[in-house]
This record gives structure tokens, C-alpha cells and sequence, in this order.
């Protein structure tokens, strides 16, 4: 089959690496060349909200799939229209406001931290006083890597926070005293089989993901985890892989948030486990039985941002395997 990915970062690239073995071919869509899925696979240039490329990329491929979930829910329904398109757009709907996510968690009886939507200052000010503080005021779209958020202490940082991210919708998040999070990557067929990637645990730095260690050894928690993971999976008629992140508050599990894609904190799969993500996504968008998700032995994955270390000294240390998606550092 003819995959078309919307997106064509690191992500679009490791698909289009595992899916060639499996007799596919890739087209990836993006704002600009040169990016890391176009290095692999032929691109077409285009806005994410320009209705005529959308179309023309469409008309190319069998099936399309994203590796970036803030990709407009109105050009998926687009897209939807001409090709079978996965994960569904109500999936991208539902993760591109954090509202909207967390709603849908609490209604499958997912727990989550203490939340209230936020328009005005005057809803923030309710808030604060209903669920407390200390907190966090984010955005409901678009933040992520700890972009558009801001951190309260106390009354004091309502106002700078309010200056700061006021104007666009906001959700405000009680604080969780958790000790650690974890995150769980599983994959939908389209026939609604479901296969689960052991927990993982993840490492944040500065807001962006540092590194993941898997498996993260809990029974209870694995069998929660997963519970929770089906009742969204089969809740948005979900086909791929969809990843929820947990925060563990001692034997308790809070959804933080989901992805809808592929996702950083299941990269160790690649070499770590039978089937890697990249791999049972595709299997999934396009009709393939999944694979295995058994663990072949511990794993890490160190995320590097900005320069890379230096490649031969990382590949002369036994067991490790680098990937490098040809970004330049920022």
C-alpha cells in the first residue's frame, strides 16, 4: 500500500524505516523540505489548511496517518473523505484540547489531577480557590515540550500567569506529588485487536522527555494501565498506535495526557522489542496482523537535544544503537 504520513518530522521517518520491509511505500506531507521523513520517502509542500494539496496528497496514496496530532481536525475530515484516514480525526479533536481529553478520561472513569477550564480572569481566580494550590495554568492547545504552561506557587502568580497565557483558551491543573511517570504505548487494528508495549518510565528535563527505561515492573500498575488504555482505544474507535502517559501517585494511576500517534517514550521499541511501534502502526493502518510487543531485554532511550555527542564513541559501547534523524540543532 501507498502510506501518506501529515507531518514529516522524526516520526514520519521511523514509520517509512519500518514500513518498507513490509512491502509498502511512503508520500509524506509537510510546511517545508528537508525535513527528516523527506530524507526516506518523496514529499509534497504544503499548508496543513490548504484544502487543494490536501486533496492532490490524498489522491496518492491508500491510506493516511499523521505523526504530528495538532495537524487541524477540519483537514483530516478532509482527508477523510477521499481515503480511510487513522487514528480517526475525533481522536486528534479530542487530544488537541486538554480539556476536552481529560473530560473524556473522567467520563470512562479514568482518574486525572484536580482541572477546571479557564477563559477569563475570573475563572482563574474560581479555580484556584476550588482546587488550590500550587498548580499549573497551560493552554489547551498546541503547548507542549512544556511550552504554554506556567507554573503557580502561590496567589501571587495568578496575575504574571494570566498576563502571560491569557487571550487563548487554558485549562488549570491541580499539582500531583507523584513519584514518577509512566507511560504505556498500544496499538488498535482495524479489526479491534489490541496488543500492549510494556510500561515504560519516562524522565522529563526542562519539560521535554530526557529518557524512558522500560519495562517498568508492575503488576497492578500494568493491569490498570492497560485497562485504561482499552476503554479509550475502543471509546474513539481507534486503528494504531496511541500512547497515554500516567502519573503514580503511590498505588494509583492519573492520565496526564495522550498522544495520538506514535510516540517518544516507545522509541526504545525499535531494538528493545519483537515488533517495534513503528512497525505495529503500520500493520495496523493497513490491514496487517500486529506483532508481538514482548520485550527482548531492558531498554533505554536517552533523548539529545541540541548538539549530538560524538557517534563513534556511542557506537563503540556494546548494545547501544543510534539514531539520528538529520535535524539541525537549535
Amino acid at each position: 500500500m501507498r502510506i501518506g504520513i501529515v507531518g514529516a518530522g522524526q516520526l514520519a521517518r521511523m514509520l517509512a524505516l519500518a514500513g518498507y520491509p513490509l512491502g509498502h511505500q511512503f508520500l509524506v506531507y509537510d510546511r517545508s523540505t528537508g525535513t527528516p521523513g523527506g530524507q526516506v520517502a518523496p514529499d509534497i509542500v504544503g499548508a496543513f489548511d490548504d484544502p487543494g494539496q490536501l486533496r492532490r496528497f490524498a489522491s496518492q496514496v491508500d491510506v493516511v496517518t499523521f505523526d504530528w496530532e495538532n495537524v487541524p481536525v477540519a483537514s483530516a475530515r478532509i482527508l477523510a473523505e477521499d481515503v480511510p484516514v487513522w487514528p480517526p480525526p475525533r481522536a486528534l479533536e479530542v487530544a488537541q484540547d486538554r480539556v476536552a481529553e481529560k473530560n473524556l478520561f473522567r467520563r470512562l472513569g479514568i482518574g486525572t489531577a484536580p482541572y477546571a477550564a479557564v477563559s477569563t480572569q475570573t475563572d482563574l481566580r474560581r479555580a484556584a480557590r476550588r482546587i488550590g494550590l500550587p498548580a499549573v495554568l497551560k493552554t489547551r492547545r498546541m503547548g507542549y515540550d512544556g511550552k504554554g504552561q506556567a507554573w503557580l506557587r502561590d496567589a501571587a502568580d495568578l496575575e504574571p500567569a494570566w498576563q502571560q497565557l491569557g487571550g487563548e483558551p487554558l485549562i488549570y491543573e491541580g499539582f500531583v506529588a507523584f513519584g514518577r511517570e509512566v507511560s504505556l504505548v498500544s496499538a488498535r487494528s482495524r479489526d479491534g485487536d489490541i496488543v500492549h508495549y510494556p510500561l515504560a518510565e519516562n524522565h522529563h528535563a526542562q519539560g521535554i522527555l530526557s529518557w524512558t527505561r522500560a519495562p517498568y515492573v508492575n503488576e497492578p500498575l500494568r493491569r490498570a494501565a492497560e485497562r485504561h488504555m482499552v476503554r479509550v482505544l475502543e471509546a474513539l474507535d481507534y486503528t494504531g498506535v496511541l500512547c497515554i502517559e500516567f502519573f503514580v501517585r503511590g498505588r494509583e494511576l492519573l492520565a496526564n495526557e495522550m498522544a495520538p500517534r506514535v510516540h517518544n517514550s516507545g522509541h526504545w521499541t525499535i531494538e528493545g522489542a519483537v515488533t517495534s511501534q513503528f512497525e505495529n502502526h503500520v500493520r495496523a493502518v493497513t490491514g496487517m496482523p500486529l506483532g508481538s510487543t514482548a520485550a527482548r531485554g531492558p531498554a533505554v532511550m536517552v533523548n539529545f537535544i541540541g548538539d549530538m555527542p560524538d557517534a563513534d564513541a556511542l557506537l563503540a559501547r556494546p548494545g547501544v544503537h543510534l539514531h539520528d534523524y538529520g535535524k539541525t540543532p537549535r
